[in-house]
């Protein structure tokens, strides 16, 4: 387990850039005084931020870039614009050239992901990298992915990010041997597309000592917490996540316009204030951000990128958790099982 975590930052990134950015870093530091941190961007707006958080400028090095990735740049045109010159590329780079363990940006999804499997290519036996994150339930936290990082996958592809889901949620949960489950619109093992339910066979016969996989789960055992990894492709991820954000959303308009439409509703909120902040408090979506980009050659971490500095600094801090827990090594040692697997059956297969 490494204890000295070096984070590399896009300081450009996101809908606020510097201010959020810089902010975040200053809480993460308080909470990892150990952390060294890389920030790359414009010098000029990143010192003037530094200049409000004493220790964390002391601790900081400053890489100056003028060029940044926006938020509505389409992924081929930030590779165009941005490549090897960027905040984003820059800080992804670092990773790669071992200056740094870990990036971690708030700015454009598909341009980070596009430019992270240029830059530090995907893990031997990956075929894509996929978008992980941490989601709340009713018994408290699972792991979701991919939420958008590729749209399809076959079997053998929804088997790695089983993989990968499980040995993020080790080091996350602390568990030695997670649930898993495959997002299906059924858990009869007939129902399904053709690749869901090959991958629901290879993992049964897989039975691999460090996960349990217990079938398939439908939408509503996400937020059940059926399990605690959920397994699906990048289109039907992303959606779930989209109509999860937006129920939130949604509830807290309808909980707060009931709450001031009487006098009497108005007294009663103040009895169940503690009750009510017990639950804006559990959904918080800063208290989930950060995207964790499964398969690359290194650790990569997305923000949201509307996100306030306490956000940002949860980001910073799913990002030191797994390169301190050695999640690469976990996740490179599954997909080799996996791979020997996969050698043994061809080889049956052509003996027989």
């Amino acid at each position: 387990m490494s204890n000295h975590v070096r984070i590399a930052l896009d300081a450009m990134g996101g809908d606020h850039g510097p201010p959020v950015v810089i902010g975040g870093a200053a809480i993460a530091f308080d909470r990892h005084p150990e952390v060294q941190f890389v920030l790359f961007g414009d010098e000029t707006a990143i010192r003037a931020e530094l200049g409000r958080y004493e220790r964390l400028a002391a601790a900081a090095r400053v890489t100056h870039t003028d060029v940044a990735v926006r938020m509505g740049d389409k992924p081929s045109q930030a590779l165009r614009q941005g490549r090897r010159r960027s905040s984003m590329w820059l800080a992804i780079d670092a990773v790669r050239q071992g200056a740094a363990d870990v990036a971690v940006s708030a700015g454009n999804t598909g341009a980070l992901m596009a430019m992270a499997k240029i830059c530090l290519k995907t893990m031997e036996g990956i075929d894509r990298p996929a978008i992980a994150a941490v989601w709340p339930t009713l018994r408290g936290e699972c792991i979701v992915l991919d939420l958008g990082a590729s749209i399809g996958a076959d079997a053998h592809q929804l088997v790695d990010m089983a993989i990968m889901g499980a040995a993020m949620a080790r080091v996350i949960f602390d568990l030695e041997r997670p649930s898993v489950g495959l997002l299906n619109i059924g858990v009869e093992e007939v129902k399904g597309v053709e690749e869901v339910r090959e991958a629901g066979r290879q993992m049964r016969e897989l039975d691999l000592p460090n996960l349990e996989y217990v079938g398939f789960v439908e939408g509503d055992d996400i937020a059940k917490g059926t399990v605690d990894v959920v397994v699906t492709e990048g289109f039907a991820g992303n959606i779930a996540l989209k109509v999860a954000e937006g129920t939130a959303r949604q509830m807290g308009e309808y909980l707060r316009a009931a709450m001031s439409r009487t006098w009497s509703a108005r007294i009663g909120y103040l009895f169940a204030r503690g009750a009510l902040q017990t639950v804006r408090d559990r959904m918080d979506p800063r208290e989930f951000n950060g995207g964790l980009l499964l398969g690359l050659n290194g650790v990569v971490v997305k923000s949201h990128g509307g996100t306030d500095a306490e956000g940002f600094a949860n980001a910073i801090d799913l990002g030191h958790d797994v390169v301190r827990h050695e999640l690469q090594h976990r996740i490179a040692a599954g997909i080799a099982r996996h791979a020997a697997w996969i050698e043994r059956r061809v080889g049956r297969e052509a003996a027989s």
